[in-house]
């Protein structure tokens, strides 16, 4: 098993590094007419990158001094997101270049017409003189020059120029598109989640519940590079929507409760009548789990570790997260869900929606969860999919539906590219009402 992850990854870093030159080779190589200085700082940049993505990623795994992870953290996790579509874009121009240089042939050939292919370089012998005027002002030397022909190669020496040309135009269009996409994904992360509204109803939820609407917020992933602003972003949010109810529903952080505390405070002024709960995510298990938990519960959250709360009119379950199993702390569904009056309408809170096949066979009615992000940066959404029973929004399985969020934050680039952030606000439906 060792060995094969050590061959997927050396897999991974040679596709990564033959990505890294192909780019450099079109974006910089390509488009630079002598070794000079822009070749040089191109260079830099393509070597500087990778190395400080890498650091940014090692830092946070490895625990390092936090303000290291914020330095390393910004540039690094930015360069992650911004190779990615500077590589697509790079792969979108191999279809525009040959049409950009025809088109160029075309505007260059004499009336406008197509060019045919560049003549081969002529010979052309120049005129020779009549002898008599060669022998008597001719010096030989000069004679001998004279019937030298001469090379014409204007046809040849224009198209250096126009392959240049060609580069620098379809090499600046495709790091224009790569900062756009960037830039926006980055915007639209930053400004904070919108707010979602979906409603579920549930064959076992009485009239009195009907309308109970549950605040879902998930993968809000505090840390080096979302912090405490970001944080109150989330809290003003939801607060604003007037919950009955609200779910965290894992990943809340990236990072130690020593180093993280400040970021996590604003959680305190969360507001809904029926309290706030909180689930484990897969992060928190990177983290430090059980710290997390008894910090949450400082600031005023409710932990449900493989636990149920009766609501009134319908049970609220919890379990931690699937990673769990790795630290002894996973979840126990019999636990969380066993010994329950089954004629009551069941809410499930659990981090990754893999664990919906447990849910239906406990016979849940709802389950919350998040940990897709949708994707967060297209096309990573295909592999997430692929991963998932659902990538995003309500589907159901058998008797029970499920509901996954695409996450208020971002792990890794503060970036997300066709799957916007949201807090969700579910709606029980009673289907007597």
């Amino acid at each position: 098993m060792i060995a094969v992850l050590v061959i997927a990854g050396l897999a991974s870093l040679a596709a990564f590094a033959a990505l890294h030159w192909y780019a450099w080779r079109r974006l910089v190589r390509d488009s630079t007419a002598r070794a000079g200085l822009a070749r040089r700082a191109g260079t830099v940049v393509f070597v500087l990158g990778p190395l400080l993505m890498f650091a940014a990623v090692a830092s946070e795994r490895a625990g390092a001094p936090f303000w290291l992870q914020q330095v390393l953290s910004w540039p690094g996790f930015l360069w992650m997101a911004f190779s990615l579509y500077l590589v697509l874009a790079v792969l979108v121009a191999e279809v525009v270049r040959p049409l950009l240089r025809r088109f160029l042939d075309r505007r260059s050939a004499p009336g406008g017409a197509e060019a045919g292919p560049v003549p081969e370089p002529v010979l052309v012998p120049t005129r020779q003189p009549d002898e008599a005027s060669a022998a008597s002002s001719t010096p030989t030397n000069a004679n001998t020059n004279a019937h030298t022909p001469k090379l014409d190669t204007s046809p040849v020496a224009s198209e250096p120029s126009r392959r240049l040309f060609v580069s620098r135009v379809v090499g600046g269009a495709a790091v224009v598109a790569a900062t756009g996409i960037v830039g926006n994904g980055a915007y639209g992360v930053l400004r904070g989640p919108k707010v979602k509204r979906v409603t579920v109803p549930l064959a076992r939820l009485p009239r009195s519940a009907h309308g109970f609407r549950i605040a879902v917020v998930s993968d809000i992933h505090l840390g080096p590079v979302l912090g405490r602003g970001f944080a109150q972003k989330v809290v003003d949010t939801i607060n604003s929507t007037q919950p009955d109810l609200i779910a965290v529903v894992g990943d809340l952080v990236d990072g130690s409760v020593e180093d993280l505390a400040p970021a996590v405070a604003p959680l305190a002024g969360l507001r809904a009548r029926h309290g706030t709960y909180f689930v484990t995510g897969n992060h928190e298990y990177f983290s430090g789990a059980e710290p997390w938990v008894e910090h949450v519960r400082e600031i005023g959250l409710r932990p449900l570790e493989n636990a149920r709360v009766e609501m009134g009119a319908f049970d609220l379950a919890g379990v931690n997260d699937v990673t769990g199993e790795n630290y002894g702390d996973g979840p126990d569904y019999d636990k969380a869900l066993g010994d329950r009056d089954p004629g009551r309408a069941a809410v499930l809170l659990a981090h990754q929606p893999v664990v919906i096949h447990e849910a239906v066979k406990h016979g849940v009615d709802l389950q919350l969860s998040g940990h897709t992000h949708g994707g967060q940066l297209w096309p990573g959404n295909f592999i997430a999919d692929a991963a998932n029973p659902t990538l995003a929004g309500l589907e159901r399985y058998g008797d029970t539906q499920l509901y996954v969020s695409r996450g208020a934050g971002a792990w890794g680039p503060p970036v997300r590219v066709g799957a916007p952030s949201d807090i969700t606000v579910v709606e029980l439906a009673s289907k007597q009402a």
